[in-house]
């Protein structure tokens, strides 16, 4: 028979056949990882104290910033985590073009990094560029800060919990905070007042905790809280603080081992610390430790009648 017209077939063996199939679907799940690796890289901000850098526009990854970074230029959009590396600065306090800060996915800030979240006028930060204009933030995950030099947040949402352990500034309020771009990053409406953290007219749905900080000032005022706001452990050389005014607390409020706290402001704006002025919170749950009786509104005064 003739067979020059029929195709030669040649046969591979049953097991050679399963091996390079193996060995063509490693390849295929290598390639594949190394893709999703390449798409799940995090971004990158970054930039001086002098020459920051900008964020700006949307990220669909991960973004981590080193150095000093700010939110200036319009919204900025991130659709993954934010990490701010030890050391670093994200100053998203800018109104103009509608500068504002959104991370869908968590927020961290590391150890010595600093935050500021938001601003709005007659507060304890307003906007750089424009005093008398808001400017929300917004974090749909968690915001956690371990070690941070100061986390500042005010007129933000927070869909999930707060939670900040330790760092600050040290038990004085002498020591400056970093300047970026020129602008003394603790300094807005105090001529440049030291370190401190701060929560302020802002929602978080979860848990509010300040733990462990050492530094000049913190404030919790004015904030809707889903859950509970536990302060333990906190020492601040300012004697106003910790100032814990007018919040709407679903939860517990736990004031445990602080140097101070009060529900209260001075009568005197930046005068003497008596006498006070009364600015209770809402607690639909239980007040704990110092924060069960309202704190003495003259000196010497005793605490109470009333609830924090």
């Amino acid at each position: 028979m003739d067979v020059s017209g029929f195709r030669q077939v040649r046969v591979i063996p049953r097991r050679l056949s399963l091996v390079l199939g193996a060995v063509g679907l490693a390849l295929s799940i290598l390639a594949a990882s190394a893709s999703a690796a390449a798409a799940d890289r995090p971004s990158k901000c970054s930039g001086s104290f002098e020459s920051p850098g900008v964020l700006a526009g949307t990220y669909s990854s991960n973004v981590v910033v080193e150095g000093a970074c700010v939110v200036n230029a319009g919204p900025a959009l991130i659709e993954g985590n934010l990490t701010v590396s030890p050391g670093a600065v994200v100053l998203a306090a800018f109104a103009e073009g509608s500068s504002a800060l959104t991370v869908q996915g968590n927020l961290k800030v590391q150890r010595g990094a600093t935050l500021i979240l938001g601003c709005e006028p007659q507060s304890a930060y307003p906007c750089v560029d424009n005093p008398a204009v808001p400017s929300q933030g917004s974090v749909s995950g968690n915001l956690s800060a371990q070690q941070p030099l100061g986390v500042v947040v005010h007129d933000s949402t927070i869909d999930g919990n707060i939670h900040e352990v330790g760092g600050g500034g040290g038990f004085t309020c002498e020591n400056k905070g970093p300047t970026v771009g020129g602008f003394p990053v603790f300094g807005a409406a105090f001529g440049g007042l030291p370190v401190f953290s701060a929560y302020e007219d802002s929602t978080v749905h979860g848990n509010l905790s300040v733990i462990g900080l050492t530094s000049c000032f913190l404030g919790v005022a004015r904030d809707h809280v889903g859950g509970n706001v536990d302060l333990t452990n906190n020492q601040l050389a300012d004697p106003d603080a910790i100032e814990i005014l007018s919040n709407q607390i679903s939860g517990n409020l736990l004031c445990q081992q602080n140097s101070q706290v009060w529900d209260s402001f001075e009568a005197v704006p930046a005068g003497p610390l008596f006498p006070r002025v009364p600015n209770p919170n809402t607690v639909s749950g239980h007040r704990v430790g110092q924060c069960v009786l309202a704190s003495p509104s003259e000196e010497g005064g005793a605490s109470g009648p009333g609830p924090f």
